[in-house]
């Protein structure tokens, strides 16, 4: 089954520092690596910044466009990947891979499996 990892994380002003953006390039490289020489890696992107967002919101039938995500948290929705994975457990075990940066190192990994709308349910 194709798992979603959302990768989200702190944006902060002036981006991070050149070391951060280094080691934490050098870890996405490591995962794309692994997952890729497993055949198992199907997609991964990382997003702009919030700035360049743009949310679509139909109300009465009408399109209501705004400027940015205006997500409830610090944290947003920094770039995704595409992994097949056996079950749970093994999507956990790549998501335990994925370096994110955000103050005090935290950042977070959701896991979403993908409906596969080609083929029956």
């Amino acid at each position: 089954m194709r798992y979603m990892f959302l990768i989200y994380s702190q944006e902060v002003p002036g981006g991070p520092s050149p070391e951060d953006v280094a080691a934490l390039m050098q870890g996405h490289a490591a995962v794309m690596g692994a997952a890729a020489s497993k055949g198992v890696l199907r997609g991964v992107d990382p997003l702009k910044s919030t700035a360049s967002a743009t949310t679509v919101r139909m109300k009465d039938g009408q399109a209501l466009i705004t400027d940015g995500p205006f997500a409830e948290t610090k944290e947003q929705l920094a770039g995704y990947y595409i992994i097949e994975c056996d079950d749970l457990d093994d999507a956990i075990e790549w998501a335990k891979r994925i370096p994110t940066v955000c103050k005090g190192g935290q950042g977070c990994i959701e896991i979403r499996p993908i409906v596969d709308i080609r083929k029956p349910v």
